[in-house]
């Protein structure tokens, strides 16, 4: 294999054994101008990077999925500018994309998967590229070894993708709407909150994840999960409307009341949904997605934005004690993460209005990267169940 590139971080991932990793991993997260890469090397973050795409280069492709082949030159570019060679990948990891049906958990990428993203079956967001381009840099990876005539560590290089957001385990009670044709779905931040309870178990010291835990992870979106046993039994829908006020989320709104703006003639279907999820929330009130100028503003002696404080973490600890609801009150302990999380003034009046259900806990930010890298020396440890993606129905193997 080639040479490798001097090692800039000596930041390691940990899986929940504790045992030394061996291997490769590149990983791959796509947002609609960005592709966020990691790379790691036997346990240690090498580089940790975002690539980003100008608007002139996105605007020459009908939709991201048709960003593929240029979205891969540059990762492939890159690598080769930090002088790693992609015949020493053992393993691509991604960024789970907008599929059903799935539970959590890694997956190898299948044709399966790929159909579904591609044509955005189930949802459209940049996250679907993330997949086909780590499944497709697998395959040249493999080409190239054979070319060359590599023997690999690992077996053939294969992509993989862990805890995908759409990930179903919810309670039948919980799936259960109003009307039939209102079924609850899941979209949530599966692979941070997932994240957040393997590193809980681990510092306090719990081999086995039997755990009853509610891990709120507060972006500019929020979802709110209840983890038992390694499953999530409860969560709200992140974009579709369910979940509590937000930076950039209206949160449910009064039935009544959207559907006469609905109905008023001032907007089109699209600028509805923009105004629930993108245009809501803070951005609505204030014109800005950042809690922490909300928080400047409440200071300085701004009622409004002092209210709004005031109603978001009213709005989040809602959630949790609906949560605590569905798991009968018996909660370990109540886990905060995601950027809002870095507040301490806003972590700290969540905790003073919700301790009572369980101890709270605060894990501040967020890292898919080293997730994903996490979920990755698994796989390659043989420490975790791999599943494989059927688009009809979820098959158990």
């Amino acid at each position: 294999m080639g040479a490798m590139l001097k090692k800039q971080s000596m930041e390691t991932v940990t899986t929940p054994d504790g045992t030394p990793q061996k291997g490769n991993i590149l990983i791959i997260n796509t947002g609609s101008t960005t592709t966020k890469l990691g790379y790691f090397s036997d346990g240690e973050r090498i580089f940790d990077t975002k690539l980003e795409h100008t608007a002139d280069e996105v605007a020459r492709y009908p939709s991201v999925m048709d960003q593929s082949d240029m979205r891969r030159q540059a990762i492939k570019d890159f690598m080769s500018n930090k002088g790693i060679p992609l015949e020493d990948v053992d393993i691509v990891m991604a960024r789970g994309g907008l599929f059903t049906p799935v539970v959590t958990g890694v997956y190898n990428v299948n044709q399966d998967m790929r159909d579904v993203l591609i044509s955005c079956r189930d949802g459209v967001h940049a996250c679907n590229l993330s997949a086909v381009l780590a499944d497709d840099i697998a395959k040249e990876i493999n080409e190239s070894r054979k070319a060359k005539g590599l023997k690999p560590r690992y077996g053939e290089t294969t992509a993989y993708v862990a805890d995908p957001p759409m990930a179903d385990e919810m309670l039948p009670e919980c799936k259960m709407g109003g009307l039939p044709e209102f079924t609850r779905k899941t979209l949530f931040h599966a692979l941070n909150s997932r994240a957040i309870v393997r590193r809980y178990l681990r510092e306090h010291g719990r081999k086995v994840n039997d755990a009853t835990l509610i891990v709120a992870h507060m972006g500019g979106g929020a979802t709110i999960s209840l983890h038992r046993n390694g499953r999530v039994l409860d969560t709200n829908h992140g974009l579709g409307g369910d979940g509590p006020i937000t930076p950039e989320r209206a949160g449910c709104c009064p039935p009544f009341e959207l559907i006469d703006m609905c109905f008023s003639g001032k907007y089109t279907k699209e600028e509805i949904k923009k105004k629930l999820v993108g245009r809501g929330g803070a951005v609505a009130y204030f014109g800005t997605n950042s809690l922490l100028e909300v928080e400047n503003m409440a200071k300085d002696g701004n009622q409004l934005a002092q209210t709004f404080l005031k109603a978001y973490v009213l709005n989040i600890c809602k959630y949790i004690a609906a949560m605590a609801a569905t798991a009968d009150g018996k909660v370990d302990a109540i886990l905060l993460t995601g950027g809002i999380a870095r507040s301490k003034m806003l972590m700290d009046a969540i905790t003073a209005k919700i301790g009572f259900i369980a101890p709270v806990e605060v894990f501040p930010g967020e890292d898919e990267i080293n997730s994903l890298a996490e979920n990755g020396y698994m796989i390659l440890g043989g420490q975790t169940k791999v599943h494989t993606y059927n688009k009809y129905r979820l098959i158990e193997d």
